[in-house]
């Protein structure tokens, strides 16, 4: 069955825009900064699904674009300044960052109150993706506890990017939800994606097809790529639709909830 990561988003929203409506009347509007680097699809289809739930609920953004080939003391100069604006509530530097770039320095140039993507160590905010991901998997599971759920299953992340993969296998831990991680380098990844419950691929590429899985598996595809002009996920879901019990789409799967979290962890920001 297919998961509709929209119908969550909405949800959410809609609980979203009265907090928002609560901190009006504070005169207080929750704004997100994001700063990005040149222009991708991937990229251009988050800040255009950003803005349009940043609309919903009632939140100001910003972008601010720079080249590629940008100094990174400019951006850190910035965000010094962004960190110390009471204006705004959230910080963003857009992934992937320009390859001279030090991805550690500029997730801890952004103070953890204002880190609502949470890659700052000491983040006050989960990861939207995997929060994200979380979400996703408690709407198959209605009236039960999402946490003894997923220390009951046997989970496989797929995937150690940066932008998805790490973040999500990151908040696993957090909550000691016990995972097995399959990377380029892992041996038997047949073997251990067959035995999974629950299979979550951060990829980026098709990965996943219906002989890897075994029947009744949960599958959420986090991973996305362009071909043939269409977003494209890490499985065929045509293909993988008779095995799994639940599956999410691409797109209009885990898209509209990261978003939907991303904006959970700005409201919460500006709350404080």
């Amino acid at each position: 069955m297919k998961i509709d990561g929209k119908k969550i988003s909405e949800d959410i929203l809609n609980n979203l825009k009265e907090r928002v409506g609560k901190l009006k009347k504070k005169r207080v509007t929750p704004h997100l900064y994001i700063i990005t680097f040149g222009k991708n699809p991937q990229t251009e289809s988050y800040l255009k699904q950003k803005l349009l739930k940043a609309g919903q609920i009632g939140a100001k953004i910003t972008i601010k674009r720079f080249l590629e080939n940008s100094e990174e003391n400019k951006i850190l100069k910035l965000i010094e300044t962004l960190n110390n604006d009471k204006e705004i509530h959230g910080i963003i530097v857009q992934r992937p960052l320009p390859k001279n770039f030090d991805n550690e320095r500029i997730s801890l140039a952004i103070i953890p109150l204002k880190d609502v993507d949470g890659f700052h160590p000491h983040s006050y905010f989960q990861s939207p993706v995997g929060l994200a991901v979380i979400k996703l998997i408690e709407s198959t599971i209605p009236n039960q506890d999402i946490h003894s759920f997923l220390k009951s299953k046997k989970i496989v992340l797929i995937g150690k990017g940066i932008t998805a993969g790490k973040p999500i296998i990151n908040l696993f831990r957090k909550l000691k939800i016990k995972t097995k991680v399959i990377d380029s380098k892992t041996r038997n990844k047949q073997k251990i994606l067959k035995s999974a419950d629950i299979i979550v691929s951060s990829v980026g590429k098709k990965i996943i097809t219906k002989d890897m899985i075994k029947k009744g598996v949960l599958l959420i595809g986090v991973g996305m790529h362009i071909a043939d002009g269409k977003l494209k996920g890490d499985y065929n879901e045509d293909e993988i639709r008779s095995k799994a019990v639940f599956y999410s789409p691409t797109p209009g799967g885990i898209g509209p909830v990261n978003v939907t979290m991303l904006m959970k962890n700005l409201i919460e920001s500006a709350e404080k």
